[in-house]
């Protein structure tokens, strides 16, 4: 805790932006960095969702929301130039913005499930690295955090196009530690298990039941889990770069070993 306090203190004048920031890891994430002092734009699709956090927010730190699809490149760097002037210096990048959309075997697939899912989680992660990465180039400084899940590890029974998604974000999050290793800047996968977020009730397209089996008889992670991991992350001392995270709740070993309880 103590060096964490020291390396926060270089941090409070640091912006974050974070897409997928109006639910689960990403809302968790930008309320952590916002009860630190530091600034933040937060986006989402949600206009919403975006304006109450703003409020909420604004009470701790300078807050900014961007509201666009992630699938929509145009609508990404729109919003992105939108920032005025004192916001265009980008210091973190948190790419956390994915779903997951079915669970059939790929004979049985949906083509927009897979379009859906190969937009959002590779697509979208590139074209707002892609605008933002490009302001830390010049800098030559920043971080980029790139949230990647245990799917990008291992792939599972249905989990077909899903888990080439997240493949995909795992060999981009080595392909940038390389393409940006000679301007300083940091880049981090933080891959986790089981989380409770609204992400099976969006695989599941609302079926509250099957969501709810997900995590039955098990404690999963929380967001705010992860939340903590990425501030831990993104304020070590500027040598150290912790590059590929993954993380599990105790009672899961694997994608698919989770240790439930009887009762």
């Amino acid at each position: 805790m103590f060096a964490r306090n020291i390396y926060a203190k270089n941090m409070e004048k640091r912006t974050a932006l974070i897409t997928g920031a109006t639910s689960g890891i990403g809302e968790a994430t930008a309320r952590l960095l916002a009860a630190h002092g530091h600034r933040i734009i937060i986006c989402g699709r949600r206009g919403d969702r975006l304006e109450i956090l703003q409020q909420e927010f604004q009470q701790l730190t300078d807050v900014i929301t961007l509201q666009f699809d992630v699938r929509d490149k145009q609508a990404v760097y729109q919003a992105i130039d939108s920032l005025p002037a004192a916001w265009q210096h980008i210091d973190i990048l948190i790419n956390n913005a994915g779903n997951a959309h079915g669970l059939s075997p790929i004979q049985d697939g949906d083509e927009e499930d897979w379009e859906a899912m190969l937009d959002i989680n590779i697509k979208g992660l590139l074209y707002t690295t892609k605008k933002v990465v490009q302001g830390m180039v010049t800098r030559q400084a920043g971080h980029i955090v790139n949230i990647g899940s245990i799917a990008g590890k291992e792939v599972y029974q249905g989990g077909n196009v899903y888990c080439a998604s997240k493949f995909a974000v795992d060999a981009l999050n080595k392909g940038m530690l390389l393409d940006l290793n000679a301007y300083g800047i940091k880049v981090t996968a933080i891959n986790p298990g089981l989380v409770a977020t609204e992400f099976s009730m969006v695989r599941f397209k609302g079926d509250a039941e099957r969501a709810k089996k997900v995590y039955e008889g098990m404690q999963p992670l929380k967001p705010e889990d992860i939340a903590d991991i990425i501030y831990f992350v993104v304020t070590r001392p500027a040598h150290v770069n912790l590059s590929d995270i993954t993380v599990l709740p105790t009672a899961q070993a694997s994608a698919t070993t989770v240790r439930r309880s009887l009762s």
